[in-house]
């Protein structure tokens, strides 16, 4: 499908962003000329102000981490670009769309021009690919049967795998992972948003196995 315009958090405002590069322009490969001449208004972290945008998918390359994420879209679940967004600020290292290849990108903000998004027809081709990684398969879901997320240990290398806002998970993914986990509510509400629901295991993952140190 055709790329989306821009959302605003590419921003498009004077308000947001750095205006055109002051001084003699810097010298290398990476550097947009276009984005040194006009400012860049995009939703980046400072480190990568004026770069060009395949400079930046390949230096977030050697940045992400082991952990995959996966959402499965039978319904076109309007969460999934708060779930890109949200892989993209953890630096997950891609994020895999499971059933309709469509899906609505105005939540992601954008991100999704930085961010590796794979699409599998169905469950099976998740699990085939999966397994040709040596991935872990690990479901999110407050299913009877599910280990708290709080208590769990999430493996390094894995693929956390969100159902839809609703239904959930089909049965197909949750028969399918080796880990099933929920997250601890208190409340009257019965499930939590999908998007918000990756956030936290996402968050979840990041204080169990990333190198902090190398945060932004």
């Amino acid at each position: 499908m055709p790329e989306e315009e821009p959302g605003p958090t590419e921003w498009g405002t004077e308000q947001v962003g750095v205006g055109p590069w002051q001084g003699p322009p810097p010298t290398g490969e990476h550097w947009d000329p276009e984005l040194l001449a006009e400012g860049d208004r995009r939703n980046v972290v400072d480190a990568y102000r004026y770069w060009k945008r395949e400079a930046v998918v390949a230096d977030l390359d050697t940045r992400r981490h082991s952990f995959h994420v996966a959402i499965e879209n039978f319904q076109h679940d309007h969460n999934i670009g708060t779930v890109v967004r949200t892989a993209n600020a953890f630096a997950a290292k891609a994020v895999h769309i499971v059933g309709r290849k469509r899906w609505n990108r105005r939540g992601a903000m954008v991100t999704d021009r930085y961010q590796h998004v794979l699409h599998h027809p169905d469950v099976r081709g998740l699990v085939e690919f999966a397994r040709a990684e040596d991935l872990a398969l690990v479901a999110v879901d407050n299913t009877p049967g599910s280990v708290r997320l709080e208590r769990a240990k999430l493996p390094e290398r894995c693929v956390l795998l969100f159902g839809q806002e609703g239904p959930g998970l089909s049965e197909q993914a949750r028969d399918a992972a080796s880990l099933l986990v929920s997250i601890a509510q208190f409340g009257s509400t019965r499930s939590i948003n999908a998007g918000v629901a990756a956030g936290i295991v996402m968050h979840a993952w990041v204080r169990e196995h990333a190198d902090l140190d190398t945060a932004w």
